[in-house]
């Protein structure tokens, strides 16, 4: 009862209750003086004792209630915190490894898709810019994954672990769910890829030397500019992280068993690759208007259908014209999920 005060820092019932057991230890030596006759020392001895004795017990079971209560500085290091934060930490540090490995062939696919120019013409365009410039425009991609990836996996844990606890619906829908929110939510650094863009182009080569310096000419438009190409990434991201979730661990489990570390890191790599390369074939025109929407600067918005309408009609309304660049869209996404799914796998194990 005494702790249940103290914790509740109740102190005037607390205060109450120690002078009642005060009155009534006193009492009961009185009587017992009355009956054998001690002298006063032996009251106020005996009395003493019992007041030691009781705190004593008191804070020995404090203590031991306080024992288990982490100190701030413990509970920011406890398991329970690390679980909260170890899939957008795995997540962010699965897209630098990823980032920093293939950017080049990135930079190769986004000339095919904006000028549908063939491999060797994006290459030669490269090698005439120089090895210097071979990574200009790392900085916005390499934010840019690193912040939507840890998104994308950390939200999609929080998202299924507070709709599971509060909808009772089938997994698969709630999983579902969870994804295209994290998807969403990952829309909100389209600023981020929108400079990507805008660094890549050739065109814009001379306009802008930095990351700062695109973001900072984007100002004079409205925050709209920093935002152009939205609806795309919107119907890309959540219906590709959606498939993503729902199918990489089906095709895990269709993969050899795994017996050792380095096997299940092949597994994951494999069934990650396989899925992000069907993944980024699939939506593959989606960021051909995407990448289209987001070069130009100032001017009207135009609309999805509209932008899609104007490169099928400059494509010569071939599909293959289309899907140009697809094929090296379809190595690198390989490449590229492979080594996010099985790093993301890997640091989940270690954390």
């Amino acid at each position: 009862m005494c702790l249940k005060f103290l914790d509740s820092r109740n102190w005037f019932f607390f205060f109450f209750y120690r002078s009642v057991l005060r009155i009534s230890s006193f009492m009961s030596l009185r009587s017992k003086i009355k009956m054998n006759g001690h002298p006063v020392a032996v009251i106020c001895k005996k009395y003493s004792h019992m007041k030691k004795t009781f705190f004593n017990m008191m804070d020995s079971e404090a203590h031991e209630k306080r024992g288990n209560i982490l100190s701030p500085s413990q509970q920011d290091i406890s398991p329970h915190a690390v679980n909260e934060f170890k899939h957008y930490f795995c997540g962010c540090c699965a897209a630098f490894n990823n980032v920093a490995i293939t950017y080049p062939i990135q930079k190769i696919l986004f000339r095919q898709q904006l000028y549908g120019l063939k491999t060797r013409g994006a290459l030669i365009q490269l090698q005439k810019e120089g090895l210097r410039n071979l990574y200009r425009g790392i900085l916005p991609p390499l934010m840019q994954k690193t912040a939507t990836l840890a998104l994308m996996f950390g939200l999609y844990e929080d998202f299924s672990s507070i709709l599971h606890r509060h909808i009772s619906s089938p997994g698969i829908v709630t999983r579902s769910t969870a994804a295209v929110l994290a998807g969403a939510t990952e829309a909100l650094l389209t600023p981020l890829e929108r400079v990507q863009t805008l660094l890549q182009d050739n065109k814009h080569q001379d306009k802008f030397t930095n990351t700062y310096h695109a973001f900072k000419a984007l100002r004079s438009y409205g925050i709209g500019e920093y935002y152009r190409g939205l609806i795309p990434i919107l119907f890309r991201n959540g219906l590709s992280n959606a498939l993503f979730f729902g199918l990489r661990g089906p095709i895990k489990e269709h993969l050899p068993e795994a017996n050792s570390w380095s096997a299940h890191l092949i597994n994951d790599f494999i069934s990650g690759g396989l899925l992000g390369a069907m993944l980024g074939f699939l939506f593959f025109p989606v960021n051909v208007v995407k990448t289209r929407m987001q070069s130009q600067i100032g001017g009207e918005f135009q609309s999805f259908p509209k932008v899609f309408g104007k490169i099928w009609l400059e494509r010569n309304g071939k599909l293959t014209h289309l899907f140009r660049g697809a094929h090296l869209n379809y190595h690198r996404s390989l490449l590229s999920w492979g080594i996010i799914n099985a790093t993301y796998e890997f640091l989940l194990k270690l954390v």
